[in-house]
């Protein structure tokens, strides 16, 4: 079995556990935003306002993602029934490093990253490294791989200095397409990737890409886990039109799964 497969039936156990924690509170969670304050505001008037106390996950939708991204994030979520609040620019530049820490993980999808850094204050992004590191777990996707890493627009710089490339993709052109990942068992799944980092210096290895080159990565900063991942796993079926996959979306999508739940429950994945 490979350690892909071998991640997922772990996690799917942990997942079960988490479910029963969750279950009650999933419904009322799921959607909301945090205010500026840093406190959840329901976004439908049967919905009850939550602490982030009893929601375990922080959602990043502000200025610089991409908004078909957050929702294919946000239906990994749904499958899971993981509850979490949604926060944009504003309201994260709002939150305190407290009001953070009371989360368990913090997601940034995919985007552009220079704008997602430019839109945030430095003392937001200080905030957000000093929670990760007080015990904040992180998941970013591409370009929330990329602002995870060091950089000299406002990124979280959770790496210790270093910062990440494009991947090169063997230089061929291409700003999308379906790259070949490979485990530490050389099975491999066909991903969705853009325009997405390697992530070269860094980490424990997950997944490589054809070249040997860092596609999904993990490792500690400070307490807390963080998990980069240069493709899109969560990408829908429709994000696939003019390529060829291998890989069903069904199959990329339950591995998207895997890395949320190891990422929320700090949770090392097999690796190189």
């Amino acid at each position: 079995m490979s350690s892909f497969a071998i991640a997922a039936n772990r996690l799917q156990r942990v997942g079960i556990i988490a479910l029963a924690v969750l279950i009650p509170i999933t419904f009322t969670a799921r959607g909301t935003t945090a205010s500026a304050a840093g406190m959840p505001e329901a976004s439908t008037a049967a919905e009850t306002p939550m602490t982030a106390s009893h929601v375990p996950i922080l959602l990043f939708n502000g200025t610089g993602t991409i908004a078909s991204d957050v929702k294919a994030v946000e239906v990994i979520l749904s499958a899971h029934r993981l509850a979490y609040h949604t926060a944009n620019s504003a309201q994260l530049n709002g939150m305190s490093e407290s009001q953070l820490k009371a989360y368990k993980l913090l997601i940034v999808p995919g985007g552009n990253s220079i704008t997602i850094g430019d839109n945030l204050r430095s003392s937001t992004t200080a905030n957000v490294h000093n929670a990760v590191n007080a015990g904040l777990h992180y998941l970013g996707i591409c370009a929330g791989g990329f602002f995870g890493g060091y950089s000299d627009h406002n990124g979280l710089n959770l790496t210790s200095g270093v910062w990440f490339d494009v991947y090169s993709n063997y230089g061929k052109g291409t700003h999308k397409a379906a790259v070949e990942v490979r485990d530490s068992d050389g099975e491999a799944l066909d991903q969705y990737w853009q325009d997405g980092p390697q992530f070269s210096g860094w980490g424990s290895i997950v997944g490589e890409y054809p070249d040997g080159a860092p596609a999904i990565v993990e490792g500690r900063s400070g307490n807390g886990w963080v998990i980069l991942s240069g493709v899109h796993p969560e990408a829908p079926e429709s994000w696939r039109y003019g390529m060829k996959f291998t890989t069903p979306a069904g199959v990329d999508n339950a591995y998207a799964g895997t890395l949320v739940l190891a990422a929320l429950n700090g949770t090392s994945l097999p690796h190189f």
